[in-house]
């Protein structure tokens, strides 16, 4: 569909060609209600720094600032890289290296955190706190997005351990659980059978029309049962779980989780239902 716009020009105006608008199809004028009327959105200008010679700022910051951080990284980095370089080459090169170990606690760790942010973030795309900061539709993909990474994390959690050599993981010991673990077979099954469950619970943002909101609120509930695995799994089976820190961070987790649930239950009892 195409609409013109007719006015009346004088022999000036009369010489230049005049211009078509397209309008916008019908789904895009509720994103786009400017372009259904023939007014193309301007974009915005470029960010200047305080001084007005249109130099970009980045995150707020004046160029001189920038180039004070760069100097002074690159200073740091100097001085350094040097003492690390050997030490990195001995865990990546040596006969027993430890970087694979290191990067497989330390991607738990990630993979945890964002598992319970994306749970806590899909509590709140419901609540009246969202709606105000910072918004349902990014509530929403805050919790798609964090599922997303934290199931990454989780898979390189695993795979990384095919480079241990302390404790050595064949492919079917990391897939299959409780088959000829060589460390905690009870608890680390629980990590994997979580980490399935996870994938599950994760495909489900891109069929959702397709099964339905009720099938995948359902499903989504089982990401009670992937954080709860992954919690036993962290504290029975990590070699940091004596930390006073990793215990508090659990601990913490589970109980604001909960408290978190708890808050949504009640407030969506308390919701009138209209007759």
């Amino acid at each position: 569909m195409e609409t013109r716009q007719m006015w009346h020009m004088d022999a000036e105006q009369q010489q230049q060609p005049q211009t078509q608008v397209v309008a916008p199809p019908a789904a895009n004028r509720m994103l786009y209600p400017q372009q259904s009327q023939g007014v193309m959105p301007q974009p915005n200008p470029a960010p200047a720094d305080e001084q007005g010679t249109g130099m970009p700022v980045l995150a707020g910051l004046p160029f001189w600032m920038l180039a004070v951080a760069i100097f002074a990284g690159a200073v740091v980095a100097l001085f350094t890289i040097p003492t690390w370089v050997p030490v990195l080459g001995r865990s990546l090169l040596g006969a027993e290296p430890t970087v694979y170990w290191y990067l497989s606690r330390a991607s738990a760790f990630v993979a945890f955190g964002l598992l319970w942010v994306s749970m806590v973030s899909g509590l709140f795309i419901t609540n009246k706190m969202a709606r105000v900061w910072p918004g349902v539709f990014t509530a929403f993909d805050l919790h798609q997005y964090t599922s997303l990474l934290g199931l990454g994390f989780a898979v390189f959690h695993v795979v990384v351990l095919l480079g241990n050599l302390y404790l050595p993981y064949s492919v079917a010991q990391l897939l299959i659980p409780i088959v000829d673990a060589p460390y905690r077979p009870l608890w680390v099954a629980l990590g994997q059978i979580g980490l399935y469950l996870s994938v599950l619970v994760t495909f489900t943002f891109y069929v959702r029309k397709q099964i339905g909101n009720r099938t995948w609120h359902l499903i989504h509930l089982l990401s009670y049962g992937v954080f709860a695995m992954s919690l036993l799994h962290g504290l029975l089976s990590g070699t940091d779980s004596s930390n006073l820190w990793v215990v508090a961070m659990y601990w913490a987790s589970g109980v604001s989780l909960l408290g978190f649930t708890i808050h949504r239950m009640t407030m969506r009892k308390a919701v009138p239902v209209r007759q």
